[in-house]
């Protein structure tokens, strides 16, 4: 049974930072590119940031964002600075097969940027 189990998320103040975490469990870790992608109300979804032997950036983040994986913890990583309001969705981690075919998705954690 595949699990991706994001945590980190709440509410900051504009300016602020947060470090999501996804955890995962039921992959062979290594054979997949992890990724973030969130969701504001009324919007699709949308890439952040994905990793897998390099990482890559949505230009709404770069800069502000560092994606990084542990791979003997089978967990990623989404460090989050310099938050503005339209930062402000829920966060989904992503794990997406190298060799293609297969992507799992964890439920979610609210990030919202607000004083």
């Amino acid at each position: 049974q595949v699990q991706l189990v994001e945590s980190g998320g709440g509410l900051v103040q504009p300016g602020g930072s947060l470090r999501l975490s996804c955890a995962a469990s039921g992959i062979t870790f290594n054979a997949y590119v992890m990724g973030w992608y969130r969701q504001a109300p009324g919007k699709q979804r949308e890439l952040v940031a994905t990793v897998g032997n390099t990482a890559t950036y949505a230009d709404a983040v770069k800069g502000r964002s560092t994606i990084s994986r542990d791979n003997a913890a089978n967990t990623v990583y989404l460090q989050m600075s310099s938050l503005r309001p339209e930062d402000t969705a829920v966060y989904y981690c992503n794990a997406r097969l190298r060799a293609g075919g297969l992507s799992y998705w964890g439920q979610g954690t609210q990030v919202t940027v607000s004083s």
